[in-house]
């Protein structure tokens, strides 16, 4: 058994791939939170479970949000937009992390810096005419690995490629929104 890279048994990762790769009818990761609003711009996401290839799987977790001061909150949390940005560095991390140890990259070190504006004009609904969501994202990957520069733009390059929160970001996603009216 080969020592895992990266913290990567790289082993166990290529027999996922191989299953998933063997089964084309059954691919599918799905993922689901509850969020509940507890007042002011407070929320609290409650993670139960999700599916990996047709299987169950339980957890349990919790995710708090909250705006700073500046924007009516009481600052308890991070906000959804630092939420949203660090979910996406967290996705391409396993990504580097998992695309390099496959390659037998060693990673000594990674960090990603996201930033992003947003025009307070859309998101108030004062400019109909302004995306109240953001227009561009930076990101800044800091890496220190084993490998040469090349492998390590070819780990960037896949990653990219690859990434699920990399695509969110990139492309359009279709929302398929359902309202529901308790009273």
């Amino acid at each position: 058994m080969n020592a895992p890279i990266n913290g990567i048994d790289v082993e166990a990762f290529q027999q996922f791939s191989d299953t998933v790769e063997k089964n084309p009818d059954n691919v599918g990761a799905k993922f689901s939170v509850r969020t509940e609003w507890k007042g002011q711009t407070r929320t609290v996401a409650t993670i139960k479970s999700y599916e990996l290839l047709g299987e169950t799987h339980e957890r349990n977790f919790t995710i708090e949000a909250d705006e700073p001061h500046e924007l009516l909150g009481k600052n308890t949390a991070p906000n959804p937009q630092e939420l949203l940005m660090a979910a996406l560095n967290a996705c391409l991390s396993v990504g580097y992390a998992a695309v390099a140890a496959k390659m037998g990259v060693t990673v000594r070190s990674l960090e990603i810096e996201t930033t992003g504006e947003l025009d307070l004009r859309g998101f108030l609904g004062l400019d109909e005419n302004v995306n109240p969501g953001y227009d561009e994202v930076h990101y800044k990957v800091s890496i220190d690995a084993d490998g040469t520069d090349e492998q390590i733009e070819e780990i960037h390059q896949t990653v990219m490629g690859i990434s699920p929160n990399y695509a969110n970001f990139a492309k359009p996603i279709r929302m398929v929104p359902n309202m529901v009216i308790v009273r």
